[in-house]
């Protein structure tokens, strides 16, 4: 192994949080990093630990058919509110997106509560602030969501047929859909009478 490689694997080693090529360079200086990482990920590949890139930044992680080992030792993380893993997927899905077009989606008011957990995670922050009347606050998602759910960028969230293949959405229900829609333009009607 070249001593450039020896150092930035040091340098990824030490770190506290996955880094950017950039962070990398502040280290170990001048040298072609992004080449060290691919002889480093190729090294590391089978082994217990791997070396692994998610939103352009870097760093070692147990192997995944090693996870369950460690899974003892960790402390168990307090689930999200249904309201906040709602709030996680239209940020996901739609960033960046205002608080209002939140509500909008999702059909309710969200508590001030909810947004702050989800920036209290490190998994959503501020993306400055909408060019429209009153200047809306925009929120997105975090490269620390990306590490935490195993993505490499947003275009490796699920799309719509991945999660009904998965059961996470349920089909529709067309029947009543047609009822509903029955039952609506029975009440348009009547109220232009």
């Amino acid at each position: 192994m070249e001593e450039f490689d020896r150092a930035v694997e040091a340098t990824l080693f030490a770190a506290a949080e996955p880094l950017a090529i950039d962070d990398i360079a502040a280290h170990v200086g001048d040298g072609d990093i992004a080449r060290s990482l691919v002889r480093l990920s190729e090294t590391y590949a089978g082994h217990g630990v791997e070396l692994v890139e998610r939103g352009g930044r870097w760093h070692f992680q147990t192997a995944p058919d090693l996870a369950h080992l460690l899974r003892r030792t960790r402390e168990e993380p307090r689930k999200l509110s249904r309201a906040a893993t709602e709030t996680l997927a239209i940020v996901a899905y739609h960033e960046p997106v205002s608080r209002a077009e939140i509500e909008a989606i999702r059909g309710v008011q969200i508590s001030k509560g909810t947004l702050d957990v989800l920036m209290e995670a490190g998994w959503v922050r501020t993306a400055g602030r909408r060019e429209s009347p009153g200047r809306p606050l925009l929120y997105a998602t975090t490269p620390d969501f990306l590490t935490h759910f195993g993505l490499s960028s947003r275009r490796d969230l699920p799309g719509i047929d991945d999660l009904k293949a998965a059961g996470l959405l349920d089909p529709l229900d067309e029947e009543a859909l047609a009822e509903q829609l029955g039952e609506l333009q029975l009440e348009s009607s009547d109220e232009s009478d």
